[in-house]
């Protein structure tokens, strides 16, 4: 994930301030300089990063943190606030009109992945935002794009505008526009053309679209893989265009961050979305007060939160807990358990949402063995008849023995299913006892 390096060597520094007994300039000064390592490190704008640290020396000085009974965490929320304010604040919301539909114009290089992010695009604001989406294929140089985009309308079940390579895009813009106002859809959604550089013919082709369907949204998908030249490539479509926002996709891979940093800054465009994956689903509203948090380690709660609302059913969810709290959980139970889990995506994913001191140290491969024992646990509860998933008391040698050889697993890996199923029962019912006291234990999990 983009910023992992960053959070790192910020989760150090922080560490470090707050060990200290008392805050002074020097050693102020000493965790500037470090933070300002990090952030050249990163592949932040040099201008960006000294603006940042002269901005956090000032509020330091200016709310007087040397003589604050907590200065160390005074200083982690000034820098906080810096790193919000780098990342667009509050600009990044989208807003949509209320009696007529709001038209987005995607734009972007060729090769940046514009087709598929316009479906992205579409499918969040479909299943998360429930508006009434159309999509318009008005890139007609690249043959391939429209049946891409077909063919993602398709799996989506998404409205598209497709006239073919004959048509002028312009033309396709504007007929685009009159069937979402005809057809009272909420969202245009307008997938342009891309070159492998910015030229004029593009830029004159884009203002056209813009003059006669005027919308609401010009938003440029950019790669965070492409460190400052995405910068570069904002610049430029910005003073061409006007852009109102930015889609910086590539979010999950190991690029060092400098472009998220970096580019509201510069250009004064916010980042609106950004990828996080290859499927469909992968495209998030971006939050920068959340990213600041993740860049800091303090994880992201909010967006566990949106990832548990979305992935999994309260009416569900209540089932089982009452069921545990009862003392009727079952392995039937446990496994519906481990399915919804897995729809919030990887453990690594989740991980980094959630504020555990430490998590960032997990290694890959303790992750991935949690990983293959919640899958190993699937399995083994798949080869037991429906009967032993509901009354696993009845699990004796000859069953373990037909269960493991069906899953083609061992004895023991079907005992150490049974041996977390038993700690979680317990578990529930020493939550019970201890729910009036508001105190619960631990929870041993995977």
């Amino acid at each position: 994930m983009a910023f992992e390096a960053l959070t790192e060597k910020f989760s150090k520094i922080i560490k470090k301030v707050k060990g200290q007994a008392r805050l002074t300039e020097k050693n102020m000064d000493e965790m500037l300089k470090e933070v300002r390592i990090a952030l050249l490190e990163a592949d932040v704008n040099y201008k960006v990063v000294k603006e940042f640290i002269e901005n956090v020396k000032t509020k330091a000085i200016g709310t007087d943190v040397y003589t604050k009974l907590n200065p160390s965490e005074m200083v982690v929320k000034i820098v906080k606030d810096e790193l919000v304010d780098l990342l667009g604040s509050d600009k990044s919301e989208l807003l949509f009109n209320k009696n007529k539909p709001t038209i987005i114009m995607l734009v972007g290089l060729q090769g940046s992945g514009k087709t598929t992010t316009a479906a992205k695009l579409a499918y969040l604001m479909k299943n998360k935002l429930k508006k009434k989406v159309l999509l318009a294929a008005c890139d007609v140089y690249r043959p391939a794009a429209i049946d891409q985009l077909q063919q993602l309308a398709d799996q989506i079940k998404v409205d598209l505008v497709n006239l073919g390579t004959n048509e002028n895009p312009v033309n396709i813009a504007i007929k685009a526009k009159e069937k979402a106002y005809n057809d009272h859809y909420d969202v245009l959604i307008l997938d342009t053309a891309g070159r492998l550089q910015i030229d004029e013919p593009l830029m004159d082709e884009l203002k056209n679209i813009k003059h006669k369907v005027n919308p609401e949204e010009i938003l440029l998908l950019t790669d965070a893989m492409a460190g400052q030249n995405s910068v570069e490539v904002a610049k430029t479509f910005n003073e061409w265009l006007g852009l109102s926002g930015v889609i910086m996709s590539k979010m999950d891979g190991d690029a060092r961050g400098g472009a998220a940093l970096s580019i509201a800054h510069v250009t004064g465009i916010p980042i609106k979305y950004i990828g996080v994956g290859e499927k469909i689903d992968k495209l998030e509203i971006f939050h920068p007060d959340r990213m600041a948090d993740r860049i800091l380690g303090m994880g992201d709660i909010l967006t566990l939160v949106d990832k548990v609302q979305e992935n999994i059913s309260e009416e569900e969810a209540k089932k089982t807990v009452n069921k545990m709290m009862e003392g009727k959980f079952t392995l039937i139970d446990m496994m519906n358990q481990l399915k919804q889990v897995s729809k919030l995506g990887s453990l690594t994913s989740i991980l980094k949402l959630m504020p555990i001191p430490g998590a960032n140290k997990i290694s890959s491969e303790q992750i991935s063995s949690a990983e293959q024992e919640m899958k190993n646990f699937e399995i083994i509860i798949n080869s037991m008849t429906p009967y032993e998933r509901e009354n696993p008391e009845c699990l004796k040698y000859s069953r373990k023995n037909r269960i493991a050889k069906g899953a083609g697993k061992t004895n023991a890996d079907v005992n150490r299913v049974l041996k977390k199923y038993e700690q979680t029962k317990e578990i529930m019912k020493q939550m019970k006892k201890m729910k009036k006291g508001g105190k619960f234990p631990p929870f041993n999990g995977f």
